[in-house]
Order: structure tokens, then sequence, then C-alpha cells
């Protein structure tokens, strides 16, 4: 499991951003194609909104890629 260490200040990310960050998607304008495959989940849980707010702890599930923690 990859671990995504957040800036100093900051309690969350934008799921979109995260994407991006992790290379699982190479621009922004694949983010919602991505999440809209139902290939993204959060904790478990599907999620398809990009603009959802990632704290520290969560997991993201990719498929195809490595889980990435919050941290």
């Amino acid at each position: 499991m990859r671990t995504v260490e957040l800036r100093p200040g900051e309690d969350s990310i934008r799921l979109g951003q995260l994407l991006k960050l992790v290379d699982a998607v190479p621009t922004g304008a694949q983010v919602k194609d991505v999440l809209v495959t139902g290939a993204v989940r959060v904790n478990g849980e599907p999620e398809d909104r990009r603009g959802r707010q990632v704290r520290r702890g969560d997991v993201v599930a990719i498929e195809g890629a490595e889980d990435v923690r919050v941290a």
C-alpha cells in the first residue's frame, strides 16, 4: 500500500487531485472517466465524485493500481 502525505496544515485533498498525484490518471480531464467506471473506492465504498474530500487515514483503492493511504 502506498502512502501519500498531505502538506503541513492540510487536512484533506480532493479525490481528483489525489488520482493525478499518484499517476492513476494522466490528466485532470480523464479523472471523471475513471470515476464513472466504478474503478475507484474510498474506504471500501464506490466513489464517483472527483471533488470528494479525502482525509488523513482514508484508503483509496484504484482498480489495477496499488491502494493509497492518505497520511
